[in-house]
């Protein structure tokens, strides 16, 4: 496993995570925050992802969430948006230039862009996401030299794990979960 994931199972490494030098030892720290996120939204029956914004300079967690569009019934209770959007409460503006993202899955287009609207320092991610994700996958709005901010971007970041907490959760759906679909994130 190269740390793609294919929502049908499967491996791939046709298409490289977005990489923008090696990852710290704060990414994997943050990181391994993000998967513990992960598995408690597994654990509500949400797909497994999770996100922490931290502040680059100390390491602080600002803030942190996980996927919660079934319990709010919400298609953009995102990880990544919950997540940024309570950092911008608690840091009490929206340019979150001096913090970093850690989320477990590439993010989507949507989360790409709020990436680059809120101006986050750097993006750490764990797996690729072929079907949805824009930081290398499908696209690439965190690093579009057409936009006013640039992100810099480390993919594929405990990207075994998180490809392994993605397959077991949709494998267990496919098997008799609680009958939501088998395409959602």
């Amino acid at each position: 496993m190269c740390g793609r994931w294919l929502w049908r199972g499967g491996d791939s490494c046709a298409v490289a995570a977005s990489t923008s030098g090696p990852a710290t030892e704060l990414d994997l720290q943050m990181m391994q925050r993000a998967l513990e996120l992960a598995e408690a939204a597994a654990a509500m029956g949400e797909v497994p992802v999770g996100a922490v914004v931290y502040e680059l300079a100390t390491g602080k967690i600002t803030a942190e969430a996980h996927n919660r569009r079934e319990v709010d019934r919400d298609p953009s209770a995102h990880a990544e948006l919950l997540a940024i959007r309570e950092a911008a409460r608690v840091v009490g503006g929206w340019r979150l230039t001096s913090y970093g993202l850690a989320v477990t899955l590439e993010p989507c287009a949507m989360c790409s862009g709020l990436i680059v609207n809120a101006r986050v320092g750097r993006l750490v991610f764990g797996a690729t996401d072929p079907k949805a994700g824009f930081c290398g996958s499908l696209g690439n709005i965190t690093n579009d030299p057409r936009l006013n901010h640039r992100v810099l971007a480390v993919g594929g970041v405990l990207a075994e794990e998180s490809g392994v907490l993605l397959k077991a959760f949709f494998k267990a759906r496919r098997g008799g979960g609680r009958g939501l679909g088998t395409k959602s994130t």
